[in-house]
């Protein structure tokens, strides 16, 4: 199935989905296509005409466990997704999920047939619930004790504000993707949502673990021609908060960075490599688009100065070129093959 609508029922800082239509007209038909830092997965979700081979990678175990139970049991995560809002729950199911960190990573290194429907609907159901980032990232301050009840450990014994449920108007709901969605059978109403998201997954390949693992020549030029999307966390951490994602990390943009530049030389290999204005400095053979994100995840672009205005996208030599009336829902969208265009 071909469904451009597709998104994740979760949000995402720093997605793509406004650009999906521009990267997929440079990337164009192509044998195979890789992802190593999937996160929402809105490039994927908004190619036009699925074909050949697909693979998909998340250093976090939690986005690679969602997307795997997604694929293999919609039905339920959709259950186990559809609850309603209650603090108590969301701190309980929050130090549930960190317990499982480990193993899950683990297990999902190991065994390409594994995943938690449980982890990834709760999982899900508490990014919905969350206020900002930082959801399963293992820094907050609390944890179970021996009589399991939640501990706030703070500086000098004043202790830390807890977290609060985002609800929506009158305290119906979550205002964000996913929200409880009613009491009729629990799970019924994502169902057709979860199960769109996994005919649309059936046969990716969904991996998790280090990014370079997806990136070798046994996963893309050795498929034919081969696109693949670099979407690494921001390496100007000074310009955003250094704790958006569970993984993150301040460095790995530059190691992609170098691995795109000599596999962008391939007659085979069609990159995208995205980051921030003056992240990268690329060559003048790799067209660069500027692009707005617009409006920040939680409320961030405010906090941010603007960064949704820095958004930059790299084109490797062998991509298509650019046809400026296709992408009007990019806007404002300028080109330049010449570095990065101005503002």
């Amino acid at each position: 199935m071909s469904d451009t609508r597709l998104s994740a029922p979760f949000p995402w800082f720093g997605g793509k989905r406004k650009i999906a239509a521009l990267v997929w007209s440079r990337f164009g038909a192509v044998d195979n296509y890789v992802e190593p830092f999937f996160g929402s997965g809105a490039v994927l979700l908004g190619r036009p005409h699925p074909q050949g081979l697909e693979t998909i990678n998340d250093a976090d175990g939690y986005v690679a466990n969602f997307w795997r139970a997604i694929q293999r049991e919609p039905d339920a995560v959709a259950r186990w997704a559809d609850q309603p809002v209650n603090e108590n729950d969301l701190h309980a199911r929050h130090v549930w999920l960190l317990q499982q960190r480990d193993s899950l990573r683990a297990r999902l290194e190991g065994d390409h047939e594994f995943c938690d429907a449980q982890i990834a609907g709760f999982w899900v159901w508490g990014l919905a619930c969350w206020i900002g980032s930082g959801f399963c990232s293992g820094l907050g301050p609390w944890w179970v004790d021996e009589h399991r009840q939640l501990v706030h450990l703070g500086n000098n014994g004043q202790g830390v504000k807890r977290k609060l449920v985002h609800l929506g108007n009158n305290g119906q709901g979550v205002k964000r993707k996913l929200v409880h969605l009613g009491n009729n059978g629990r799970g019924e109403r994502l169902v057709p949502w979860f199960t769109a998201l996994a005919d649309r997954l059936r046969q990716v390949r969904v991996c998790s673990g280090d990014w370079s693992r997806v990136c070798g020549p046994s996963v893309t030029f050795k498929h034919g021609r081969t696109a693949v999307l670099l979407d690494p966390p921001y390496a100007d951490t000074a310009m955003r908060a250094a704790d958006l994602y569970r993984v993150d990390s301040e460095s790995v943009a530059h190691a992609v960075r170098a691995w795109a530049l000599e596999a962008g030389e391939h007659p085979d290999m069609r990159i995208a490599l995205c980051g921030y204005e003056g992240e990268h400095d690329m060559p003048p053979t790799w067209e660069c688009v500027t692009w707005n994100a617009g409006a920040g995840f939680g409320g961030q672009a405010e906090q941010q100065s603007g960064n949704g205005r820095r958004e930059r996208v790299w084109f490797s030599p062998q991509c298509l070129k650019a046809h400026l009336p296709l992408f009007a829902e990019t806007d404002p969208l300028q080109v330049s093959a010449e570095g990065v265009a101005p503002p």
